[in-house]
């Protein structure tokens, strides 16, 4: 029956389902998938990650602050050198006395972050060094000339070859802390730089280890510091010497404080604008600081202020004498009273050189007479100086508030 359906014409063919055909294959739509990381939690990422480096920029710089100050603070202890120290106080407060701003008298922390990560470094890379010699002294000692002292003499040679590569290596990285220990970096690739350009990877290191040194500009601040002790000894000898004499010839005494008073009140401000302006005239413009006075009285008093009352204090460490090894510690003393004085007198040139006109002779009067007990006060502390320090008259030109931030003279 099947067969009949089928053969015969007549008889209507089932339904069958309509076949399509397509030339191309159908495209499968992406199926969205749910973000395993929401906007949420990368916002979280980025703000840990900026907290992180914010941190990081911040214990930087408050270390280098540190070193600038541990720095300096050695370099006041060593003749010579005590001049790259004032002259970098006479640069921090011209600095802020053209840009008004403190955070400027903070100059090349950063660098001096990375001069004390290296100073760091080496000191704990040179304690195996020490620690070898001292055992060699021993055996020296023990059996002079013996076998045991010449194999100690012996590793302690070719410990002290092994550190100095070890310390040269570290710098030429970078000077960082980290990479004291371990200074090679990654080996492979610097084994392949090694082999491809030995002489390249050298000058390199040279030139960059150079040009930082270079960025210190030690010769722009010995200048610096060597001009403004001339100025500013051309300034006190007179009066200083005056009081001096007033041991034997009290009028002369006299007149020396009386003289000492009148340079007190002008000198810190003629030291900021020769730091501004780095002109050695600068320091002579007596008339020009005058000028500034009259613009902003009261930030000149509270500068001078903060200058001649954090000078009283320091001369209680000149009573007794310090051995030499040790000057630097009451150096960090004098320079943590020095530094701000230093750029608060920055700041105080700069906030007259913002006003135009000058402030009511009323400010401009009653600051003068206020200013007056101030200088007297100071000169009679500089006057007993002289019976109280260990140095006796030769302590009257160590004037700290103005000349080198040292205490002594015979160092």
């Amino acid at each position: 029956m099947s067969h009949s359906v089928l053969t015969d014409p007549t008889t209507t063919a089932p339904d069958l389902p309509e076949l399509i055909f397509l030339d191309e294959p159908p495209r499968l739509e992406p199926i969205a998938v749910e973000d395993r990381r929401p906007g949420r939690a990368r916002a979280l990422l980025r703000a840990l990650g900026t907290v992180w480096r914010g941190l990081a920029s911040a214990s930087e710089w408050v270390f280098g602050a540190v070193a600038l100050v541990g720095g300096l603070a050695v370099l006041s202890a060593v003749p010579v050198l005590q001049l790259l120290s004032f002259g970098y106080l006479l640069e921090s407060g011209g600095r802020v006395a053209r840009t008004g701003r403190l955070r400027d008298g903070f100059v090349g922390v950063r660098k001096a972050a990375r001069v004390g990560s290296a100073a760091i470094g080496t000191w704990l890379v040179i304690l195996p060094v020490r620690f070898v010699s001292m055992l060699a002294v021993s055996a020296q000692l023990v059996d002079p000339g013996g076998p045991i002292a010449r194999r100690w003499r012996v590793g302690l040679l070719v410990l002290t070859i092994l550190t100095a590569l070890h310390i040269v290596a570290a710098c030429a990285r970078g000077g960082k802390l980290r990479y004291f220990l371990w200074p090679l970096g990654n080996p492979f690739w610097l084994g392949r730089r090694l082999l491809r350009d030995a002489g390249g990877f050298y000058a390199a290191s040279r030139d960059a280890v150079w040009s930082f040194v270079a960025s210190l500009r030690l010769p722009y601040y010995f200048r610096l510091g060597f001009l403004g002790f001339i100025g500013t000894l051309a300034w006190i000898i007179l009066p200083v010497s005056l009081i001096a004499v007033g041991r034997k010839a009290p009028p002369a005494g006299l007149l020396g404080a009386l003289l000492m008073g009148i340079v007190a009140l002008a000198l810190p401000f003629l030291q900021a604008r020769f730091g501004a302006e780095g002109r050695f005239r600068a320091i002579f413009e007596y008339r020009g600081v005058r000028e500034r006075f009259r613009h902003a009285p009261w930030a000149f008093a509270v500068a001078l202020l903060m200058t001649l009352v954090f000078a009283v204090p320091l001369y209680l460490l000149k009573i007794q004498m310090i051995p030499r090894e040790t000057v630097w510690v009451p150096s960090l003393v004098f320079l943590g009273f020095i530094f701000p004085a230093r750029l608060i007198t920055g700041w105080a040139y700069a906030r007259s050189c913002r006003r135009e006109r000058p402030r009511h002779w009323f400010f401009r009067v009653t600051t003068r007479l206020g200013l007056v007990p101030v200088a007297a006060f100071y000169v009679l502390i500089v006057y007993f100086s002289q019976f109280l320090a260990w140095n006796g008259i030769a302590s009257l030109y160590e004037q700290h508030a103005f000349l080198l931030p040292v205490p002594f003279l015979d160092m």
